[in-house]
């Protein structure tokens, strides 16, 4: 792993801190408020810029509401390869494969906005009608492959 570039598991992790965050509609500062830091700080995290220690990692899962194992869920297996101990055990560790790796679909803004907006359909019964033509929505592209 090139020096100067953060390591990819703690681009997970911070992605993972970044989209509960999100999903809570919680600011950046709002968090760094709760946990002692700055925006500044928080900021680096969520890009993996900063790794984010155990205790502050725990502090970080109360405050989101969230088990410590949330940050490290949907890590992709070239993800854990990129680990030091992965590296050094003779994991690939090419930053290459890591930026060739696609966007985690719960990441993107799309994703966030549109759970909003179905969590903003305050009658159930509509809401589950969403919920079922999406479903079918995507059943019908994957038909069509």
């Amino acid at each position: 792993m090139p020096s100067g570039l953060p390591n990819p598991v703690d681009v997970h992790v911070g992605g993972r801190v970044r989209l509960r965050r999100t999903l809570m509609g919680m600011s950046q500062e709002k968090l760094g408020e709760a946990i002692g830091l700055t925006f500044q700080q928080v900021q680096k995290y969520e890009r993996g810029a900063n790794r984010i220690g155990a205790s502050r990692l725990f502090d970080l899962s109360r405050v989101l509401d969230v088990p410590v194992s949330f940050f490290y869920d949907d890590m992709s297996d070239g993800v854990r390869d990129q680990s030091p101990l992965a590296v050094a055990r003779g994991g690939t560790g090419l930053a290459e494969e890591a930026a060739g790796f696609e966007v985690d679909p719960l990441t993107r803004r799309e994703t966030l906005e549109l759970v909003r907006a179905y969590y903003s359909i305050s009658d159930p019964q509509v809401r589950k009608r969403v919920y079922e033509l999406a479903k079918a929505l995507a059943a019908s592209g994957e038909i069509r492959k």
